[in-house]
């Protein structure tokens, strides 16, 4: 392209630390790879050099990456692994096994993708109150739990309630839970991350809100959160990525007789390794083809942005993942939480 677009005016659609790679230098982070029990899981540590370059707070940042949450022995494993690596970072940031935690649920319930915070609060395992009245077996904490709603309903800020909630029950440190929005359609509902830095919640959607955190709270917060929508422009640029691998496919494929029992339909673009070429590119879509990735994301931004059609989009099954999802994080939470809790 010519030019350049401005984008510092509008909020980057992600919430997620491992798609803001691409844009720091290694000097602004480091990152540590591994597959569990068929999950993906990524550490990515940012130091300052690399919150300047990608606008997101120095930390840790961990994303677990899984396919199918439908199948229970696949939903158990990511329970384990999530709740291992919930753990390891409760540990790191040096918080005592009877540190009291603040489980805090955001969003709105009223809207199914954004009710994942409330949801997952009510599969968190909550005991403080147990503590008033007497002692508790060894191996649970106090934990209690609550969700804000949204400013539109309370006409309160949220940081502000949670603060205030914080000033009244003094807890050691805090799990926070919101949706999240991405820059892929791959991790949409497939992703969770978790992240040592607090949050601000709905940046994803440009609705950013005042920041819950350490320096904001003055108690550790860590923040949890699934990537449950996705903006037009990247179902557009996505799309036509698979695009050329469905055209690579094809081209490669021609002749095999294999290729003809097979309906275009169940070819899975996303799982097979298809390489492309520039100039393949450029005789199937022309000069769309000559363009970057990036490029194409700034074209499709330019065109849809301005008459209103960049719009969030979330899956037609998003009620059924929500609840899904909810209950992998709560029951995840309360494994790390409780040491007496197994499963």
């Amino acid at each position: 392209m010519s030019h350049e677009i401005d984008l510092e005016k509008y909020e980057l659609r992600t919430d997620l630390a491992l798609e803001a790679l691409e844009q720091m230098s290694e000097k602004g982070y480091e990152v540590e790879e591994y597959t569990e029990s068929g999950n993906r899981i990524t550490t990515v540590k940012v130091n300052e050099i690399g919150s300047k370059e990608i606008g997101k707070k120095p930390g840790t940042y961990i994303t677990i990456e899984f396919d199918d949450i439908t199948d229970h022995e696949n939903q158990e494993k990511l329970i384990q692994s999530f709740a291992k690596q919930l753990k390891k970072m409760i540990d790191q940031l040096k918080i005592k096994k009877d540190a009291t935690c603040f489980v805090v649920g955001l969003g709105n319930q009223k809207s199914t993708p954004d009710a994942l915070g409330p949801l997952t609060v009510d599969h968190v395992m909550v005991t403080n109150h147990l503590f008033y009245y007497g002692k508790v077996e060894d191996g649970y904490r106090p934990v209690c739990a609550f969700s804000p709603g949204v400013m539109g309903e309370t006409g309160i800020e949220t940081s502000e309630f949670v603060k205030s909630a914080v000033l009244t029950l003094k807890p050691d440190f805090l799990i926070i839970v919101d949706a999240l929005a991405s820059q892929s359609i791959d991790r949409v509902n497939h992703t969770i991350q978790m992240a040592d830095t607090g949050i601000h919640p709905g940046s994803g959607v440009g609705n950013k809100r005042k920041e819950i955190s350490l320096e904001t709270l003055s108690v550790p917060v860590i923040s949890i959160g699934v990537p449950t929508v996705v903006d037009a422009v990247t179902i557009v640029s996505d799309t036509i990525q698979y695009m050329y691998r469905h055209f690579a496919y094809t081209k490669e494929n021609m002749n095999n007789p294999i290729h003809k029992l097979i309906p275009a339909g169940m070819i899975d673009y996303k799982h097979k390794k298809i390489k492309t070429n520039e100039e393949d590119k450029k005789r199937w879509l022309g000069m769309l083809g000559t363009l970057q990735e990036n490029e194409v994301k700034q074209l499709i931004f330019e065109v849809l942005t301005p008459i209103g059609y960049n719009l969030m989009v979330t899956p037609k099954e998003v009620d059924f993942t929500i609840d899904h999802l909810s209950e992998i994080l709560g029951r995840g939470i309360n494994l790390a939480l409780h040491e007496k809790v197994k499963r």
